[in-house]
């Protein structure tokens, strides 16, 4: 099993006839994932790689099944592009995006919770990842392979380079959820869908310095994550009183700092590594008793 993308995932992308989405479109598809149309107004009719383009998301998901959407729309449009998925009720949507305007992922989060139907995934994230069954986003597809854990990450990069360390044991589902300071999916979330998925036995946890989402996950894991979790938080020689990183936060005494966000997990019982590297070593010495 995996959690939100699997072998039935039918994917349509959002901005699919520009650069990007042209170009992630296709590494999605060789990466096996189901992409099954394209969306942008005005293009309907259109093929990308003889897949078809539609003008709205609504007729794309009549027409194909689609039930993911990538978005890959320039910032001034992921506004409506993302209130057009909801208003379709589907089901996923990643949005891929950096530099949306905080008031604007604000009101389209607001929107989608008020719908029920959508989650977001994102923005300015690299997307959702179940290696060898599908991939909704720009994560390289061949750092790893299957396997029993389960990788959340604030950090794109970092997401990367845990698959990557960590390619000879192979995740369930790796996701991406973005660092702006308002995003749909959060370590909550991707923590209580890993506890419930009988694929997952451990789990990664990536965080970085500023605000306090991962001293909330850190609570949320003593009342409710029975798998054991290994963590890294990003930031630890970072100064303080600066804003560091695309978490966008203000590091100011001890709140939100490498060093708090440490001692908050640890005191649940989470290891923490203070490299990646680290991490990964923690979670190999875990995972082979």
């Amino acid at each position: 099993m995996t959690i939100w993308l699997d072998a039935d995932s039918r994917i349509l992308v959002q901005g699919m006839t520009g650069s990007e989405g042209t170009k992630h479109t296709r590494r999605m598809v060789a990466s096996g994932a189901q992409v099954v149309a394209g969306v942008t107004p005005g293009k309907g009719g259109q093929e990308v790689d003889g897949i078809p383009v539609f003008g709205d998301v609504r007729e794309a998901m009549v027409a194909t099944g689609a039930n993911v959407s990538v978005v890959f729309v320039p910032p001034r449009f992921a506004k409506a592009a993302v209130e057009e998925a909801v208003d379709a009720e589907i089901p996923l949507c990643v949005v891929i995006t950096e530099g949306i305007p905080v008031h604007d992922t604000a009101q389209f989060f607001q929107y989608a919770q008020n719908s029920g139907a959508t989650r977001i995934i994102g923005p300015n994230c690299p997307g959702i990842i179940s290696p060898g069954v599908s991939n909704a986003g720009i994560i390289p597809a061949d750092i790893t392979g299957p396997g029993p854990i389960g990788l959340v990450s604030k950090s794109g990069t970092l997401t990367y380079q845990m698959m990557y360390e960590l390619n000879d044991i192979g995740f369930s589902t790796c996701v991406g959820i973005g660092g702006d300071p308002i995003i749909g999916t959060t370590h909550i979330d991707c923590l209580a869908a890993f506890e419930a998925d009988p694929a997952t036995e451990a789990i990664v946890m990536i965080g970085e310095i500023g605000g306090d989402a991962e001293e909330r996950a850190a609570a949320f894991i003593a009342d409710n994550v029975t798998k054991p979790v290994v963590g890294y938080v990003a930031g630890f020689t970072a100064p303080e009183g600066k804003t560091m990183g695309h978490a966008g936060a203000i590091v100011s005494g001890s709140s939100g700092t490498a060093a708090a966000k440490k001692e908050a997990l640890e005191a649940v019982g989470v290891r923490v590594g203070q490299t990646p590297s680290e991490a990964a070593r923690l979670m190999r010495a875990l995972l082979r008793g």
